[in-house]
C-alpha cells in the first residue's frame, strides 16, 4: 500500500513539475518518473536519462532545462529522504528516523542490496527486539 501511495504522490508531483515548464511528454516522463520508485535509486537513476534528454533536445543548454533537471533532482531527494521514511514507518511500525538510519547502515554495509533490503531487515530486527524474552526483574 505504500509504494502504490508513494508511486501516485509522485508520478503527480512530477506531472506537475514538468507541466509547468510544458514539457513534452508530459505524462510519459511522469509515468516512468512515478514507476521508477519500485526499484530505489536504481529506478530513478535510469529514468534520469529520458527526463534529461527530452528537456535537452526540447530546450538545450538554457535555463528551462537546468531548472526541469533541478526539480527533477528536487523530487527524487524529497522522495527518498523525506516521503519514504514517513510512508513506510507507518506500514512497518518504525520511526522515519530508523529507517533512514537502517538505509544507511545496510546500504554501508552491503551495498546497493542493502539499501533494497533495509527497511525489511529493519522491521526483522525491530520484531525481535520487541518479541525476546526478557529476564524478569529481580
Amino acid at each position: 500500500r505504500g509504494k502504490v501511495i508513494e508511486i501516485t504522490i509522485i508520478g503527480a508531483v512530477s506531472y506537475a513539475a514538468f507541466t509547468t515548464f510544458d514539457l513534452n511528454y508530459t505524462a510519459l516522463l511522469a509515468l516512468l518518473v512515478g514507476l521508477s520508485v519500485i526499484v530505489p535509486y536504481i529506478g530513478a537513476f535510469l529514468v534520469t536519462i529520458p527526463v534529461m534528454l527530452v528537456a535537452l533536445f526540447q530546450f538545450g543548454l538554457t535555463g528551462d532545462f537546468y531548472w526541469v533537471v533541478g526539480l527533477y533532482m528536487l523530487i527524487q531527494v524529497l522522495d527518498g529522504n523525506v516521503l519514504v521514511p514517513l510512508l513506510f514507518s507507518e506500514a512497518v511500525d518504525l520511526h522515519p528516523v530508523a529507517i533512514i538510519i537502517a538505509v544507511l547502515v545496510f546500504g554501508g554495509l552491503w551495498g546497493v542490496w542493502g539499501v533494497f533490503f533495509a527497511i525489511p531487515l529493519a522491521t526483522l530486527c525491530n520484531v525481535l527486539l520487541v518479541s525476546w524474552p526478557r529476564a524478569a526483574a529481580e
